[in-house]
């Protein structure tokens, strides 16, 4: 037989050659962070759906609105003394003059010289402040040269404040606190698993190395491509994850061999062939996950999707180019500097806890499937009742301008003022006057608080209208409201040669979560699909890759119901920081399903590699279950544990989108490694006994073998 380039020749080429591969890798490393110095990118906010209505509104207004087309910024002043006093009269008019001297501020109104710019009580005004670039183009600098301003122009007497989509995304925290925090816990984890701070540090260095090199390179693309202001966060939260998991796996494995009496050559073969195939399908398949997010049709998800896989196939990189140099450096050493009272056995026991769990649940199997698949169930019922949208600066803390700025705005003006629907015009042909009337129609509407006058560019070929809502841009009825608008408007402009649009921020979210919601379903079945080929092709089994999709299927939907039962009904939201409930983000179930399915494949290859390792060799189901949960199950809760560890630190964040992530990631692994993995994996496989391993022959011709367990490696 032959051996294999990546997972023997390689392998053994890492071990002779071991300085230069780690000094190949090092490299490598220091040219990225030059090539990241040169040509970094920054990262915005704004989401374009390519088709949407509020798309094209937004095209219609950069080639004959350009003065509309950058965003926009409000500042928002109360004071208790009347807006209408002199003095404050003066001093908000210099403020106006101020603020025009900013960088990238095109225009500044002055609330007098605009109506319906000051509360009716006359206390609160609006300042507002448009740049001549769109939120993708504005370095966060730039914005914060704005909140810098408003601490100077506060007072006791005015309350100075600034909101906008703009000053969201300049008050957010700089990367680095949650990684520091999930890091350190995984320090700690990793020492209570292994007893050695030697073999501790090996996961911690490879997973370093990865995360640093792809965060240089997503870095540098987003010079060339819009990402979100979240790309960064979110690829570092899934990247330290795998990055940790995969080196564990791999050293725990090597370990294993060590402790057998292996050489260090041959251990490091057997590591790489057995848990580097692990980690290469299971890394494969988080890959392949991550960029079917482009079926949503949404470029701003696409190139999350695209930079997060980037960090994971950098973590499986190094995880089996550099991990074998840097195990054969570790060499005999791996235990070494092993702290007192911590006993972690480098070969795990084959009749310990896990085997004795296993044999347990193996009694009475269907008794135990009955009572976790109920579990699983109610965790998941509050998913039927998940509502999509956007989150807005209404659920930021009250730390935050933004926020208290959007709190002003709804007391002073409205719920609704803060998420104003734009009505565009495209006036190729046809009388002008229908729009000059339309907003004393629109404003008889249900739930129209405000219209303002029809505003037309220079030479009349489009018009733009706005209509202030009478509920908050997180409700129903505005959502309600926006496909109203849109019936209404097409039905009265049909045939005129005028073009009507309805958008603006509010309506694009509307948008956002009709698109991904249309698309989940198949971007769903697409991911269950590959993965079960894989799985199918892994294993030889049609059940194993099925029992793995449906029971991904339930840890991923009771996370979604615990994410429901948080920020959308804000159970235990005082804990967990939520300030207010909303909706949970249109594109958060579609980059959920898709990590989350990734991920638990890692553990399900891992622990079904072996279990099958066993049943090859003995043809016993019952008992090969129990050994393999038995050798698995201290390495799957250490990786189990680094994963949650590492994405409830960034549940601290203060971004709700971060959030979101970091608790619906982490409640899925939890309920993963072990309602699922301890208790359901066992309790299934017994009760379908060997059936578990059917593969038709006629299949077993056509599907490729691609075991995850290597051949026999020699001494």
């Amino acid at each position: 037989m032959s051996r294999s380039l990546l997972f023997e020749r390689w392998p053994r080429f890492a071990f002779r050659h071991r300085w230069f591969v780690v000094g190949a890798a090092l490299t490598v490393l220091v040219g990225l962070g030059v090539l990241y110095g040169i040509a970094r990118g920054t990262y915005g906010d704004a989401f374009s759906i390519p088709g949407a209505e509020s798309q094209r509104l937004f095209d219609l207004l950069e080639e004959r609105f350009p003065a509309s087309a950058g965003d926009s910024a409000s500042v928002v002043v109360a004071t208790d003394g009347g807006i209408e006093d002199p003095a404050v009269r003066e001093r908000i008019g210099s403020f106006a003059d101020e603020i025009r001297r900013l960088p990238g501020v095109a225009q500044v109104s002055s609330p007098y010289d605009s109506e319906g710019r000051i509360s009716k009580d006359g206390k609160i005004a609006i300042i507002d402040v448009q740049y001549s670039e769109s939120a993708l183009d504005i370095e966060v600098a730039t914005v914060r040269k704005l909140l810098d301003w408003r601490k100077q122009a506060s007072s006791d007497e005015l309350q100075v404040e600034v909101g906008g989509t703009l000053l969201r995304r300049a008050e957010m925290e700089p990367p680095g606190s949650a990684e520091i925090v999930g890091i350190t816990a995984a320090v700690v984890i990793l020492l209570l698993a292994f007893g050695s701070v030697v073999a501790m540090g090996l996961p911690i260095a490879t997973a370093l190395l990865g995360l640093v090199s792809s965060f240089f390179l997503v870095g540098v693309g987003a010079n060339f491509f819009k990402m979100p202001s979240f790309t960064p966060q979110f690829s570092a939260m899934v990247g330290i994850g795998v990055g940790i998991d995969y080196a564990l796996l791999v050293v725990t494995r090597f370990r294993e061999a060590k402790g057998t009496g292996s050489s260090l050559e041959h251990a490091i073969l057997v590591a790489m062939n057995t848990a580097g195939r692990s980690v290469l399908f299971a890394g494969s398949t988080v890959v392949v996950a991550l960029l079917g997010l482009w079926a949503a049709g949404i470029p701003a998800v696409g190139y999350v999707g695209t930079a997060t896989s980037l960090v994971v196939a950098l973590a499986v990189m190094v995880a089996l180019l550099v991990l074998p140099a840097i195990l054969s450096i570790a060499g005999n050493s791996v235990d070494r500097w092993r702290l007192p009272g911590l006993h972690a056995p480098a070969h795990e026991s084959e009749s310990g806890f896990g085997y004795r769990l296993s044999r347990g649940i193996q009694r009475f199997p269907l008794l135990w499937f009955v009572l976790t698949l109920a579990v699983l169930l109610v965790l998941a019922l509050p998913a039927l009742d998940m509502r999509l949208g956007s989150s807005d600066a209404g659920n930021s803390p009250q730390s935050f301008s933004s926020r208290r700025a959007y709190d002003l705005l709804a007391r002073g003006f409205g719920p609704g003022f803060n998420g104003p629907i734009l009505l565009g015009f495209s006036i190729d042909e046809g009388e002008t006057a229908a729009i000059d009337q339309l907003p004393a129609a629109l404003a008889k509407m249900e739930n129209v608080a405000l219209v303002s006058p029809a505003s037309f560019n220079q030479d009349r070929t489009a018009a733009i209208i706005r209509v202030v809502p009478g509920t908050a841009p997180q409700e129903e009825q505005t959502k309600d409201l926006v496909y109203n608008l849109r019936d209404d408007l097409r039905g009265r402009f049909s045939g005129t040669g005028i073009e009507p649009y309805v958008g603006g921020p509010t309506a694009l979210y509307v948008d956002l979560g009709q698109r991904m919601g249309s698309r989940l379903p198949f971007f769903m079945a697409g991911v269950i699909g590959v993965s079960f080929l894989l799985l199918m092709a892994i294993f030889r089994s049609v059940v194993v890759p099925l029992k793995a999709a449906i029971m991904n299927l339930l840890s991923i939907g009771a996370s979604f119901g615990v994410l429901v039962a948080i920020f959308q009904w804000g159970w235990l939201g005082d804990v967990v920081g939520v300030h207010r409930q909303g909706p949970i983000e249109s594109f958060m179930p579609m980059m959920l399903f898709a990590v989350l399915f990734g991920l638990s494949m890692d553990y399900e290859v891992f622990l079904v590699s072996r279990i099958r390792e066993e049943y090859l060799r003995t043809g016993d189901n019952a008992e090969s279950v129990a050994r393999g949960l038995s050798v698995t199950t201290r390495v799957i809760s250490a990786a189990a544990a680094i994963m949650i560890a590492v994405f409830l630190a960034f549940a601290l964040s203060d971004q709700r989108i971060v959030k979101e992530f970091g608790i619906g990631l982490a409640t899925a692994i939890f309920i993963d490694a072990t309602i699922v993995r301890l208790v359901l994996v066992p309790s299934v496989m017994q009760l379908m006994g060997k059936a578990n391993w059917w593969f038709p022959r006629w299949l077993d011709r056509i599907v490729p073998d691609i075991s995850a367990a290597g051949g026999e490696t020699a001494k």
